[in-house]
């Protein structure tokens, strides 16, 4: 089936994690303003809960049905309540007030035939995740989102919980702004670059921090392993993983995992089973134990089995301003050491193809361009093959926002 997705912040990125999940990944558009687009292929519905990258996915009308317009679509549906309609243009061409017209011809067309809706308003010639979020578009009966590319139309089928991330982020009971703030969003990224994993697979994070990767990997439905040099960071970690299992919603027995969002809450199909009086439980399921020890990931002993490494490696001190050539170049060579240590240590205690996917730092330099350690010139030697990409290259896997100093540039590995 053929799906669209609307791309976050870092489009590239988000397209290399794409590839990793599904097949007959292509660039749609990748305009300097706008939303970036993707096409792909899956044989089962994507969930967009798992993905960080991406901001709405929708489906191809001709997926629902032989439908060649969305007016055949809307009276295909059995509804009697009031429909809430938006309409998405991401056409070259687009305009809100072309969207608006698209909308309202809709609601006319509806009205002919007896049925009332509500036209959520386009201040864009797309409608915001957050528009879409709120007013339910694609998750109740009736509330759907209708998105257009040139002559193509999609139905919306998911937009990502900016609530549910904002409070993974924010309300984990130990935050350490010292250790770095990965967010949950960049985590989940990491995770899907292993590229598909079984459920209850094992995700290892060495520098695991506050445990912002292992939280991500309990919710994708894997165990998590973590470990970090700090007894202390260590604490904060166990802490926010035991916070999870006694709050985050999981099925105890009448729905499956399946049926989850991918954050923890039943999906529209759950609740409909479950209904909203359920009690779950994260801790009920033994899946999802984690683990978390002290310990130097560059010479710690990893328990096995390990079937995936996703982490944040250590990225050097904070900054506010691009650092001196004197200093950057102190602090490249401590970076550089831990992160080639570990990739020295993790080597022998990992099975071949293994995925090993790990942000790193980039300093951003006077002309704005970042400055990088360049790992990749080193990692055939040290067992590792580094993973090529349809649609980008390594330069394109880098993640920042607006004015900050040390970004994260990701590398993604396979054990020899």
């Amino acid at each position: 089936m053929q799906y669209l997705a609307i791309l976050g912040r870092q489009p590239l990125l988000s397209v290399a994690e794409l590839e990793s999940q599904f097949s007959d990944v292509s660039i749609l558009s990748m305009p300097k303003n706008g939303s970036a687009l993707a096409e792909f292929t899956s044989e089962k519905e994507p969930n967009i809960a798992r993905l960080g990258g991406t901001i709405k996915i929708a489906k191809e009308l001709s997926e629902f049905g032989k439908f060649s317009n969305p007016e055949q679509y809307l009276a295909s549906i059995d509804f009697s309540g009031k429909y809430v309609i938006g309409v998405s243009d991401y056409s070259r061409n687009a305009s809100a007030r072309g969207a608006q017209g698209e909308a309202l011809r809709l609601k006319r067309i509806l009205k002919k035939a007896g049925r009332s809706a509500r036209v959520i308003p386009n201040k864009t010639a797309d409608l915001s995740s957050a528009s879409v979020f709120h007013n339910q578009l694609g998750e109740k009966p009736g509330h759907i989102e209708l998105v257009k590319y040139e002559k193509r139309w999609f139905i919306g089928i998911g937009v990502q919980n900016i609530n549910a991330y904002r409070d993974r982020d924010q309300k984990r009971p130990a935050r350490d702004a010292k250790v770095g703030m990965l967010p949950p969003k960049l985590a989940q990224i990491l995770i899907n670059l292993c590229g598909p994993l079984k459920t209850g697979a094992t995700v290892l994070d060495p520098f695991c921090g506050t445990g912002v990767v292992l939280q991500e990997a309990m919710l994708m439905g894997y165990k998590a392993y973590g470990t970090d040099i700090s007894e202390r960071i260590v604490g904060f970690s166990e802490k926010n993983l035991q916070a999870l299992t006694e709050t985050v919603n999981f099925p105890s027995s009448s729905a499956s995992r399946q049926e989850l969002d991918g954050c923890g809450h039943p999906t529209p199909t759950a609740r409909k089973l479950l209904g909203s009086a359920c009690k779950l439980s994260l801790a009920n399921s033994s899946e999802n134990k984690f683990t978390v020890s002290v310990g130097d990931a560059t010479s710690f002993t990893w328990e096995q089995p390990i079937d995936a490494i996703a982490c944040e490696g250590y990225l050097g001190p904070p900054m506010s301003q691009a650092p001196v050539d004197i200093k950057l170049k102190t602090v490249k060579q401590e970076c550089k050491a831990i992160i080639i240590g570990f990739l020295k240590n993790l080597a022998p205690q990992i099975k071949a193809k293994t995925p090993v996917v790990m942000a790193i730092p980039a300093w951003q330099r006077p002309n704005n361009q970042y400055d990088r350690l360049k790992i990749l010139d080193e990692v055939d030697k040290l067992g590792y093959n580094v993973l090529k990409f349809r649609n980008l290259s390594q330069d394109d896997l880098l993640y920042y926002r607006d004015g900050q100093v040390v970004a994260r540039e990701i590398i993604v590995l396979r054990k020899k």
